[in-house]
Parts: C-alpha cells; sequence; structure tokens
C-alpha cells in the first residue's frame, strides 16, 4: 500500500477572538470571592517589588500636597455614583494621568473606627478564615492522648482515616480489615477491630463518632448522657427503646403505631421523643463542617432615614489599598542600571498597575450592580423575602451597559450585610417568576418565602396538605399547581405533612 502525504498549503479565512492578558485578569479578580482576593493580592505583595500597600492616612495627605486633587476627587465620586453605563477606560485614564496622585481611592469606603483608621493589611488577614485541622486529624490528635496497647493505637489511627464528614465509620469492619493485611499491626483481626472501635467511641469527642449506623451513633450519645446526668425519669431509656428498636417508623413520625408496638403511652412516646432533641444525626459536624464557611460581606448595606434610602458601601478593611512604589519606579532612571534591570522594573510596574485597575474596576462594578438591587428590590429591604421581585441579570447588564457575564462574575460568590441580615448578592437575581392575581410578578424566592410563612403558621396537629398549600398560596394572590408547591417545599427542606404531623 503506497502513501500519499499532500503539502499544499490552503488558507483559511475567520475571526477569533483573544482576550489580552489585562481582559483576563479583570475578569478573574472581578470573579474572585473576597477571602480568594485577598490571597491573591498577598501574594502579588510578596512578590512584586513594585507594589505596595499605603499605610494608613498616607492616601489622603498626598493627594492635599498635589495639584489636580479637586479633578480626581470629583471625576471619582460622578463615576461612582453613575447610574448610566458608562466605560470603565474613563477609570483607567484618570489613573494613567494621576499615577503619582491617584493610589485607588479611599472615598467610596466606609470611614474608619472613631479610634482611628487601623492597618488594612492585617485587617484583611484577621479576617481570612482559618484552615483548620481535617475532622480525621482532629480525631487523631484526641487518639493519641488516650493509653492503649500500641497495636489498639495503631489500629486506632487505621480506622479514623475511614471516618467521614458526619463523623460516621465510612466503611464496614470486613473491609477495613481486608484492606490493612500488609500493616505490620499485632493480632490484626476482626476481634481487635471490634475491640478498638468500642475503645474509640467511648474514647472521642463529642459521643456519637465512628459509629457503622445513625441509630448506633444516637445510642452512644444517649449512653454518654446517661452517664453525666443519669436517667432518673426513665425518659433515656424509653429514647433508646424507641431507636433501637422502632427506629424507622420514629422516623416516619407514625407515633401511634410506635407507641402501640413499644407498648407505651402517646405521651410518652412524645416525651421520649422531646428529650431526643438533644441528640445529632451528625456528631462530625460539631468539629469540622465542610460546608460551613466563614463569610465576609463584601458591601455593607445601610439604611439613611433622612433621605429614606439605603446605601452601599464597600465593606472597610477588606481589600487592602494597593499602590505603585515610587521608588522602585525612580530606580529605572538611575544611572548604571542595565537594560535586563530597565526591563525587570518596567515589568514589575506593569503587572501592579494591571492588578490596582483590577481590584479597582472589581470595587466599582460590585457597588454599581448593587446600587441597582437596592433600587429594584427596595420592598425586600423594607417588608422582607416575601417581597423579592424577579430581577434577571440581563436587565442589569443592560442597565450598567455592560456584558451579561460581567454582572454574572460581579455577583458570584459575594455577600451584602444588611439591616435585614446577611445574604448573598446572588438571591437577589431571580430571573424565575409567577404571576399574581394583582397583575404583580413575584420572585420564585419570594414565593418560597410566603410558603414557609404558611408552614410555620399552621396547625401542627393538622398540617396542610400539598392541595391546601396551593389554596392558602391562591389567597395570598399566587396561582400555582401542586406540583411546583411540592417543588419549592422540598427545596426548602420542608416534610411532606405526614411527617409534620404532631400527634397530640
Amino acid at each position: 500500500m503506497a502513501m500519499r502525504f499532500d503539502t499544499r498549503q490552503q488558507m483559511k479565512l475567520g475571526q477569533q477572538m483573544k482576550l489580552a492578558p489585562r481582559m483576563i485578569q479583570s475578569m478573574e479578580i472581578l470573579q474572585l470571592p473576597l477571602p480568594l482576593l485577598q490571597e491573591r493580592i498577598e501574594q502579588e505583595l510578596e512578590k512584586n517589588v513594585a507594589l505596595e500597600l499605603e499605610e494608613p492616612g498616607e492616601g489622603r495627605a498626598r493627594e492635599r500636597e498635589t495639584d489636580g486633587e479637586s479633578e480626581i476627587a470629583e471625576t471619582e465620586r460622578e463615576f461612582i455614583a453613575g447610574e448610566t453605563g458608562e466605560d470603565f477606560q474613563r477609570l483607567a485614564d484618570l489613573e494613567n494621568r494621576y499615577r503619582e496622585v491617584w493610589d485607588g481611592g479611599d472615598d467610596w469606603r466606609r470611614p474608619a473606627a472613631a479610634t482611628g483608621e487601623r492597618d488594612r493589611k492585617m485587617d484583611a488577614m484577621a479576617n481570612t478564615a482559618d484552615r483548620g485541622k481535617s475532622l480525621a486529624a482532629q480525631l487523631d490528635d484526641q487518639w493519641r492522648l488516650v493509653e492503649v496497647p500500641e497495636n489498639v493505637a495503631a489500629t486506632g489511627r487505621r480506622l479514623i482515616e475511614y471516618v467521614d464528614d458526619d463523623g460516621y465509620l465510612g466503611a464496614d469492619l470486613d473491609t477495613v480489615l481486608e484492606q490493612g493485611v500488609d500493616l505490620d499491626i499485632e493480632d490484626w483481626s476482626s476481634a481487635l477491630l471490634e475491640r478498638t472501635l468500642d475503645r474509640l467511641q467511648v474514647s472521642l469527642e463529642p459521643p456519637g463518632l465512628l459509629a457503622r449506623s445513625k441509630q448506633e451513633s444516637l445510642l452512644l450519645q444517649i449512653d454518654a448522657i446517661v452517664e453525666i446526668e443519669g436517667d432518673e425519669d426513665g425518659v433515656w431509656t424509653d429514647a433508646a427503646v424507641l431507636i433501637g428498636e422502632h427506629f424507622e417508623d420514629l422516623v416516619q413520625n407514625r407515633l401511634p403505631k410506635v407507641a402501640k408496638d413499644a407498648e407505651m403511652s402517646l405521651d410518652r412516646v412524645q416525651t421520649a421523643k422531646e428529650r431526643m432533641r438533644r441528640l445529632t444525626l451528625w456528631p462530625g459536624r460539631e468539629l469540622a463542617n465542610p460546608d460551613a464557611t466563614f463569610v465576609m460581606p463584601d458591601v455593607i448595606v445601610d439604611y439613611e432615614p433622612e433621605s429614606d434610602s439605603y446605601i452601599a458601601a464597600l465593606a472597610d478593611g477588606t481589600t487592602p489599598v494597593l499602590r505603585i512604589n515610587t521608588q522602585v519606579e525612580r530606580m529605572r532612571d538611575e544611572a548604571g542600571l542595565d537594560a535586563e534591570g530597565k526591563a525587570f522594573i518596567d515589568t514589575a510596574v506593569r503587572d501592579a498597575t494591571w492588578l490596582i485597575d483590577a481590584v479597582n474596576q472589581r470595587s466599582n462594578t460590585l457597588l454599581r450592580v448593587v446600587r441597582v438591587v437596592l433600587e429594584r428590590q427596595r420592598e425586600f429591604f423594607d417588608h422582607g423575602p416575601q417581597f423579592l421581585k424577579p430581577l434577571p441579570m440581563t436587565e442589569v447588564a443592560e442597565r450598567l451597559g455592560v456584558h451579561v457575564a460581567t454582572v454574572s462574575r460581579a455577583v458570584s460568590e459575594k455577600w451584602l450585610q444588611t439591616p435585614r441580615g446577611m445574604y448573598p448578592l446572588r438571591r437577589f437575581f431571580s430571573g424565575g417568576r409567577e404571576a399574581g392575581e394583582d397583575g404583580q410578578e413575584k420572585s420564585w424566592e419570594a414565593i418560597k418565602a410566603m410558603l414557609q410563612e404558611i408552614v410555620d403558621a399552621e396547625d401542627k396537629a393538622k398540617p396542610l396538605s400539598d392541595q391546601k398549600l396551593a389554596d392558602a398560596l391562591k389567597e395570598k394572590g399566587i396561582e400555582i399547581a401542586r406540583r411546583t408547591v411540592v417543588k419549592y417545599r422540598e427545596q426548602l427542606g420542608i416534610p411532606p405533612a405526614r411527617r409534620r404531623k404532631v400527634h397530640g
């Protein structure tokens, strides 16, 4: 078989958009949540000699001493307060013209505490969530303090490796035995594993850890409580019987059946169930909850009675104020500096400028988006979640004259601290909506808030069925199908009526 190589050249016409490194960096900075932004800034400060932090009070003093102050301050205020789609190039041009004067602008930031301005770098580091030890590492630390024979200690460390995020043993003992045959542990056997697991379960805190099932975990917790507090009224004994022998019916809230099968009165079952509220199904989460994160607000929303309006400002101290190191800039013009040195300084200054521009643009974009939210969601801030309106990101993008992807990045993982509490910014952007009888559209989030209100107020002895929940929403002006009610109820984590029933 002969092979033929075709060496002809062909030309293809086409368009391909390539993003400049500066644009890519701006998009990355815009999307970063606050803790990661702080980490990114710390990394840049360490590796870029041309980048430095502004010390407290320096920026304003330098502005007062430099010509052109009024033009900078006024233009900055107009840019930040503007409600139209002004091009962000205006900000970049202003920085280039007054690089020596304008260091990033403090005017949009919240006033410092009355006791004086704090070190912003220290604030940023202090506010960053600590990366604590994993659950397994914490349990291993506890276990090393327990005095046991060496083979039991080694077996315990092996078992701890199988703990899951909720604190349960994530494998059966046969699997642990099989996977540990090559370990150099004396008397490695099922009996050793059982004996060690028993010791682990009574030694580790909080009680209920390394259980093989929810029932076992709950019973371990009861044993620990009774050992400390006793059980004079016998309620914990009843609870142990119900969990050990009637667990499935108990979970399904079939209390009359539980009472009959356990030969207890309904009141006695109710009392034991009420006592069980002290127990947890997730003992590991008390030490390490992977879903729990330290939430830092990006923006603070306050109410101003004088103007009857809500105002937004960046959370003070969260983002260090950056500037170009002028000493490094001046080094470029020093006599005797070779071409390689000049190139190094040029690159450092350029990279620092890009980062400062990107951080400033992030701040401005975020504030502009929040101001539209405050205007469109005024009723939410006045009256609560039931009044949340539909607000598609496309609407905000058109309002600000930016691409919808820019709004999406600005909203991603950002948080608002408001008079009503802390909320993710994304919560205010609901494209889904339902029409009410009065012609007003309600967002899905608002309808779910109304549904939660109805369930909270229902008679727990006669909880409302899904159809009756739909009827109750209709009375409030929201007409949706029963299957939609089921979807919203499940999203809210509300169990069905039979499981919400409280037996009297």
